[in-house]
C-alpha cells in the first residue's frame, strides 16, 4: 500500500481513459444503462463496444472481441453470463487489459458450488494478471472525472465533491449515490465491491485515503474479509485526518442470514465490530441518511478542535428541539459568556437575556441584517467551537421568499468572516434542489444540512471523532506494544494465577494442600475464613463437580472440607488428575469484575470487561476491544459499562481506584497475549476491586488442542 495515488494498484482501474463494454447489446438493460451513463455524464475517454457477433450496438459499430480493438483499454466491463466469463477473460488478457468488472451473479453468494466457481474464476484471472472488481457488482463511479462505469441509471451527473463511497451492495450503492445527490453531498468516487473475490473494501479504502480529492470515506458493508488490510487502511486514514463513516449490517440474526445469501458474506460478532469502531475511531451510523449527512458535514467542517456548539435559530421551538436532541447525542451546548450576552443586548434589549440556542426571533424576518450582527458575536464567544444557524433554505418556487434569501446572504457574509466551522440547518429533511444550490452559491453558504435530529446526530458523531483524534494524539507516545512471548503454558487455576503473578498482576494468595493436615496448616497461616477449591489441570468448572467450599472456618471444618472435595470430585470425574486443594483467604465486599481474552475468528485477540461473578451472564454488561490495549483504553472500557457507577462508590461503598484497575486489566491483556496464538481463551473471574486493592481471585486458560476437553 502506498501514499501516492498515482502508484496505487487501483489508479488505472478507477481512473480509466478508455472502457470496453463486453457483451454490449441493445437487448440488455444493463448495457443500455451503462452506455447512457457514459454518454450523459460526458465521459471524456473512449468507449469500445464488444459483441461476439459484431454489428451495430447502441447506434455504433461493435467489435467481435477486445483483441479486435485497435486501441489501449484500461477497464473492461463484462456483461456476459457466468459460464462464458473465462473465455472473456482470455480475450481481455490477450488484448492487454489489466482490469475487469464482473456484473454476473451466481458465485460465492449462492452456496458451495458458487464458492467453487468464484475460486476458479479468481485463479483464472490471477494467472492472466487481471485485477477483478466483483463478481456480483454494478461497477464504480469516478464522479470528479465523469467516468460512470455503472450498470444502472443514475442522475446525470452526480454532484462532484469530497466524499468517497464504498458499498458491498451495488443496489445500495446506487441508492446512496442518489441520496447524496438529493442532499447536496458531492462525491469523489462510488465503488461497489460485490463479492470481493479480488478488489475488496480494504483495498478501495486504502486508495481513497491516498486520494487528495477525498476528505471523508463512507462505507456500507456486510463483512470485512481481510481485517489486517482493513485496519492498516484505517490507521492510514487516521494519520491523514480523514474521517471514516460506516454503516455495517449484521446486528440481528436475520440480517446475518440475508447477508450470506446476498454477497456470500460471513458476518462476525457485531459486538466485536462495534468495539473495533470505538477503538479505531470509525464513526458507526444506523441508517443511510445518517451516513450521507454525517459524511457530507464532515467533508465541509473537517476536524472540529473545540467540541462545543453555538446555535442561532429563527424559531424558539426549533431551539428547544435542538437542546433536547443535543442532550441525547451528548453534544455540549455551551453557556454564552457575560460579554457575549452584553454585546447581544446592545443590538436589541431583549437579546441581553441570551440563551444557547439563541432565539433571534421573528424580528430577523423584518430585519434580516440581524443575522449579520449576531453571528459574529456568537461565533466569537470563547466557548463556541462550532456554529449552527437554523433557517430553512428555499427549495422550490412555492417556498421562495426574497426576505429569507436576503437573510441567507447576510448569514453567508457573516459566516465567511468567522473562524469556527459552521452549518446552515433546515428544520426538516428536504432535498437540496437546483434552486437551493443556486441560492447557496450566491450567498456563499457553508454546508446545508437538513433535519434537526439528523443534524444533531451528525454533529455528535463529528464531535466524538474529533475528540477521539485528540485522545489518540495524546496517547500515541504510549501506545501498547505486543508483550514478549511467554515460555509457560498454564492450565489449572493454580498455574494460571501463578502465571499472572509472574507478569505483575496482583493475585489472591493461595496454598496447595496435598493432604487434609496441609490444608489445616495453610488455613491457620491465613488466619481467617478460607475458600477451598480443587486443584486439577483437568477441571475448569470446579463448582459443577463439588470442587468448591466457601467461607470455611476452624481446623475441623477445613479438614472435613478437604475430604469432601476430594471424594466428591473423585466420584464426579474419576479420570481427572487431582493435585490437591487450593486454600485461599475468603474475600468479602468490593466489586467483582470479569476480564476475558478470546480469539475472534475475524479480528484476532479481543478482551471483554464486565461485571463479574454471576452477573457476567445475567446482565450481559460488557465492553470489548481488540488487543493490545493501554491502561487508558481499559479505563474507557470501564466507563462504557452500565454498572460503572458501582465502581464510583455507589451508596457509600468505597470507590475503586480506577487507575490501578486500568493497569491491572491491561496487565491481564498483555499476559494473555504473551501466551501466543495457541491460546483460545484466558479468563479472570472474578477480578475483585475494593479501593486500591485489585486482585485476581480465579483464572482459567483454554488452549486450542484442549478446547473440546474439560480443561
Amino acid at each position: 500500500m502506498t501514499n501516492d495515488p498515482a502508484r496505487h494498484a487501483l489508479e488505472t482501474f478507477l481512473n480509466p481513459r478508455s472502457v470496453a463494454l463486453v457483451g454490449a447489446t441493445d437487448r440488455s438493460g444493463w448495457s443500455r444503462s451503462t452506455f447512457c451513463n457514459l454518454q450523459d455524464w460526458g465521459f471524456g475517454g473512449r468507449v469500445h463496444l464488444v459483441n461476439k457477433k459484431g454489428g451495430q450496438v447502441h447506434g455504433r459499430i461493435a467489435t467481435a472481441s477486445c483483441v479486435g480493438v485497435d486501441a489501449a483499454i484500461d477497464v473492461a466491463l463484462l456483461m456476459v453470463p457466468a459460464a462464458v466469463i473465462p473465455d472473456a477473460l482470455d480475450d481481455i488478457a490477450e488484448a492487454g487489459i489489466a482490469n475487469a468488472i464482473i456484473l454476473a451473479s451466481g458465485f460465492s453468494e449462492s452456496g458451495a458450488q458458487g464458492q467453487a466457481r468464484q475460486a476458479a474464476l479468481m485463479a483464472h484471472a490471477k494467472a492472466r494478471k487481471i485485477r477483478l472488481l466483483g463478481p456480483n457488482t454494478l461497477g464504480f463511479l469516478n464522479v470528479r472525472k465523469r467516468a460512470p462505469v455503472w450498470t444502472s441509471r443514475l442522475p446525470a451527473p452526480l454532484l462532484p465533491g469530497h466524499v468517497g463511497i464504498i458499498s458491498q451492495s451495488g443496489a445500495m450503492g446506487g441508492y446512496i449515490g442518489k441520496l447524496a445527490h438529493q442532499q447536496g453531498v458531492g462525491l469523489s468516487y462510488l465503488v461497489a465491491t460485490g463479492n470481493e473475490c479480488d478488489v475488496d473494501v480494504a483495498l478501495v479504502l486504502d486508495y481513497l485515503v491516498s486520494d487528495p480529492h477525498t476528505k471523508v470515506v463512507a462505507m456500507f458493508i456486510e463483512t470485512i474479509r481481510d481485517t489486517a488490510a482493513f485496519l492498516a487502511a484505517v490507521e492510514r486514514a487516521r494519520d491523514a485526518g480523514k474521517p471514516l463513516v460506516i454503516l455495517k449490517v449484521g446486528t440481528s440474526e436475520l440480517a446475518v442470514k440475508a447477508a450470506q445469501a446476498h454477497t456470500g458474506a460471513l458476518i462476525g460478532d457485531d459486538k466485536v465490530f462495534d468495539s473495533v469502531c470505538r477503538d479505531r475511531g470509525l464513526i458507526r451510523v444506523p441508517s443511510l441518511e445518517d451516513m450521507v449527512i454525517t459524511a457530507g458535514m464532515l467533508a465541509s467542517t473537517g476536524r472540529i478542535k473545540n467540541q462545543r456548539l453555538g446555535v442561532i435559530s429563527i424559531s424558539g421551538g426549533a431551539g428547544e428541539i435542538v437542546a433536547d436532541r443535543a442532550a441525547l447525542e451528548e453534544v455540549e451546548i455551551v453557556t454564552f459568556s457575560a460579554e457575549t450576552c452584553a454585546r447581544l443586548g446592545e443590538i436589541r434589549p431583549e437579546f441581553s437575556a441570551c440563551h444557547n440556542p439563541f432565539d433571534i426571533t421573528g424580528a430577523a424576518i423584518l430585519e434580516p441584517e440581524l443575522f449579520a450582527h449576531t453571528i459574529p458575536i456568537v461565533a466569537a464567544d470563547p466557548g463556541v467551537g462550532m456554529l449552527a444557524v437554523v433557517l430553512d433554505v428555499p427549495t422550490t418556487t412555492d417556498d421562495y421568499n426574497p426576505i429569507v434569501v436576503k437573510a441567507l446572504e447576510h448569514i453567508g457574509n457573516a459566516l465567511r468572516a468567522t473562524e469556527v466551522p459552521a452549518l446552515v440547518v433546515n428544520m426538516i429533511t428536504k432535498p437540496v434542489t437546483p434552486m437551493t444550490r443556486e441560492i447557496a452559491a450566491k450567498a456563499e453558504l457553508p454546508f446545508i444540512i437538513g433535519g434537526l435530529n439528523q443534524t444533531l446526530f451528525a454533529i455528535g458523531r463529528a464531535f466524538w471523532w474529533s475528540s477521539w483524534i485528540e485522545r489518540h494524539e495524546r496517547q500515541a507516545a504510549t501506545d501498547a506494544a505486543g508483550p514478549a512471548a511467554a515460555s509457560v503454558r498454564p492450565h489449572s487455576e493454580r498455574e494460571a494465577l501463578a502465571y499472572l503473578d509472574s507478569q505483575g498482576v496482583s493475585v489472591i494468595p493461595s496454598f496447595l494442600a496435598e493432604s487434609q493436615d496441609a490444608a489445616v496448616r495453610a488455613a491457620a497461616q491465613i488466619n481467617c475464613a478460607v475458600a477451598l477449591k480443587i486443584a486439577s489441570p483437568d477441571i475448569a468448572h470446579k463448582s459443577d463437580v463439588g470442587g468448591v467450599r466457601l467461607n470455611v472456618s476452624g481446623a475441623a471444618a477445613v479438614a472435613d472440607g478437604f475430604r469432601r472435595i476430594m471424594a466428591d470430585v473423585g466420584n464426579a470425574v474419576p479420570a481427572a488428575r487431582l493435585d490437591g486443594v487450593l486454600v485461599s483467604p475468603m474475600r468479602s465486599g468490593g466489586i467483582e469484575l470479569f476480564v476475558g481474552v478470546t480469539r475472534d475468528p475475524q479480528w484476532g485477540p479481543v478482551i471483554a470487561v464486565g461485571l463479574g461473578g454471576i452477573w457476567v451472564e445475567a446482565l450481559k454488561d460488557s465492553s470489548l476491544r481488540l488487543l493490545p490495549i493501554t491502561p487508558e483504553v481499559a479505563l474507557d472500557m470501564l466507563k462504557e459499562l452500565r454498572g460503572a457507577k458501582l465502581l464510583q462508590g455507589y451508596r457509600g461503598a468505597r470507590p475503586a481506584d480506577l487507575v490501578a484497575l486500568g493497569r491491572t486489566i491491561a496487565g491481564i491483556a498483555n499476559a494473555a497475549l504473551a501466551l501466543g496464538p495457541e491460546l483460545l481463551a484466558f479468563e479472570v473471574n472474578p477480578l475483585r476491586v475494593e479501593g486500591d486493592c485489585v486482585e485476581a481471585l480465579d483464572a482459567l486458560a483454554v488452549w486450542r488442542d484442549t478446547a473440546g476437553q474439560e480443561h
